[in-house]
């Protein structure tokens, strides 16, 4: 029998009751354990090691000192691989597509039910993204109202937006691509000139725009 794999979530809130209560409601999902807290981002930079980085940050956005804006963006830059859940009382669409830009995986509002809570920490591992409803509808406006730059992909670029819309960090493609890593690099930079875009995200948002991957 194999050992049962457990999800390691780390809390970052200013708000302690809150955490508390999060902390008690995570702990009694089963595969899933707090193993850090924070009262902010830098607390929760200060807070982190090798060996205790988590899989999932669920992560406020109104904090002081470092807010969940810099902190995901933190991440992005040094643990791309960590998966981000924003929990927020906020949904309108500047702070969302702020957030998304930052590198937030998953958006929560505090007020959903604990069920879509751990339906989110689900979809986060199995699918590498979640977004409430709401949320799902800021993201749906704001890609209708972008036109779509004209770009004729080839089946390597196309399966290239797939990989990039999962966890995968770039490095992990070639073998799957069946290419050198030095093509995977030149694909990326390609599909940058192509798609008129200077970063992941916005490889992602396109390949959601266009249909290439589908936001659970």
């Amino acid at each position: 029998m194999q050992p049962v794999s457990i999800t390691k979530v780390a809390l970052v809130d200013d708000h302690k009751l809150f955490r508390k209560g999060m902390l008690e409601l995570i702990n009694g999902f089963s595969t899933y354990t707090v193993s850090l807290e924070a009262e902010n981002g830098r607390d929760f930079t200060r807070k982190l090691f090798p060996e205790n980085i988590p899989d999932i940050v669920l992560l406020d956005i109104s904090m002081p000192v470092m807010d969940g804006f810099e902190t995901a963006a933190w991440l992005q830059e040094h643990h791309p691989q960590v998966k981000i859940l924003a929990l927020s009382m906020k949904n309108d669409e500047e702070t969302v597509l702020r957030m998304l830009q930052c590198g937030v995986d998953g958006y929560v509002l505090k007020n959903a039910d604990p069920s879509e809570l751990r339906m989110a920490l689900e979809a986060l591992e199995v699918n590498g993204s979640y977004y409430a409803g709401s949320v799902r509808e800021v993201l749906k406006r704001d890609l209708q109202n972008k036109k779509a730059p004209k770009a004729e992909l080839t089946e390597r670029e196309v399966e290239f937006l797939r990989l990039a819309c999962t966890e995968l960090p770039y490095k992990s493609f070639a073998p799957l691509l069946h290419v050198s890593p030095r093509v995977v690099e030149s694909t990326r930079e390609a599909l940058f000139r192509k798609l008129d875009v200077v970063s992941r995200t916005g490889l992602v948002l396109y390949a959601i725009r266009e249909g290439i991957f589908k936001v659970v």
